[in-house]
């Protein structure tokens, strides 16, 4: 669907303030994706097996097809693997994927071109060298998936994974809202919604920094982000039936509303953070002060 273009100079477009909105907000850690054109190349590349699958007879029609749904699979799980791997590396504290999707599609890409070869010359050898390069060259070309839990060190491993498990929850809800409000159709809102997740997500962040925070941000990791889920869709489903003006106002004030919470929240546990950083500074003065004064004595 064509979206017009919005910016600062467009007849609708954003206020002096939103620059700064998405500075704070989506863009601030904003990376460049990895799942770009080498994945999608990976979708393409085996299509012409279609055309070899027709016309040269019943085993090389099933042998060429089953080559072709091996390497989409293939395809897909790479792409799975790459974007589970970026949030992974995104996050301080993380759990590494349940399934090796990346590994897997290595090693399916060589079986599907050990397939291909094995119709187009109904040999082994041929089969054989295809399923050993063809696996070294993806893994050579897209990795391996995390293979290890990533915390924090002096970190107990059960407030770690406790951390791992309310976040994963938190962005499950950030998920959500983001698929809901896509279906609005409207590029602002899209924006909006945006820049409120690079709020929360800063939050996240600022929990898997110190666990011992997971207490006092529980509630806007589950209760309100729950809240602001269930808002959103309902807002998507009104909204894309009638565009009323006055619920898009509410729903904007109420992302106003959310955002400025979690960020109160956000800087209420640094400024903790840094208290405490504070009392352990003067307290390990105190006690090299103390120790200093003790040689000095006669």
């Amino acid at each position: 669907m064509a979206q017009r273009f919005g910016g600062k100079f467009s007849p609708d477009g954003a206020s002096e303030a939103a620059p700064e909105t998405r500075a704070k907000g989506g863009f601030q850690t904003a990376r460049r994706s990895r799942v770009g054109g080498r994945v999608n190349l990976l979708f393409l590349a085996p299509l012409p097996l279609v055309w070899q699958a027709f016309g040269n007879g019943p085993q090389q029609l099933a042998l060429n097809l089953a080559a072709l749904g091996v390497l989409l699979l293939a395809a897909w799980l790479t792409r799975e693997g790459l974007l589970a791997q970026e949030a992974y590396e995104a996050r301080t504290v993380a759990r590494r994927p349940v399934f090796p999707r990346k590994m897997a599609g290595s090693v399916l890409t060589g079986l599907g071109l050990a397939i291909a070869g094995w119709a187009a010359t109904g040999g082994v050898a041929a089969p054989a060298i295809y399923v050993v390069i063809g696996t070294l060259l993806h893994g050579l070309a897209f990795g391996l998936d995390p293979l290890s839990n990533k915390g924090l060190e002096g970190v107990d491993l059960h407030q770690s994974d406790r951390v791992a498990r309310a976040v994963d929850g938190a962005e499950a809800h950030l998920a959500a809202m983001n698929d809901a409000i896509k279906r609005c159709g409207d590029r602002k809102l899209e924006a909006r919604v945006e820049a409120f997740q690079g709020t929360a997500r800063h939050l996240f962040r600022t929990v898997e920094n110190d666990p011992r925070d997971l207490s006092a941000a529980r509630r806007y990791l589950g209760v309100y982000l729950k809240g602001a889920r269930e808002a959103t869709v309902k807002f998507a489903e009104l909204y894309a039936r009638n565009r009323d003006p006055q619920a898009r106002r509410d729903f904007e004030t109420l992302l106003d509303d959310l955002e400025q919470n979690f960020d109160a929240r956000t800087e209420k546990l640094l400024l903790d953070d840094k208290s405490d950083l504070t009392i352990e500074i003067e307290v390990l003065r105190e006690r090299l002060q103390r120790e200093a004064r003790r040689h000095d004595t006669p």
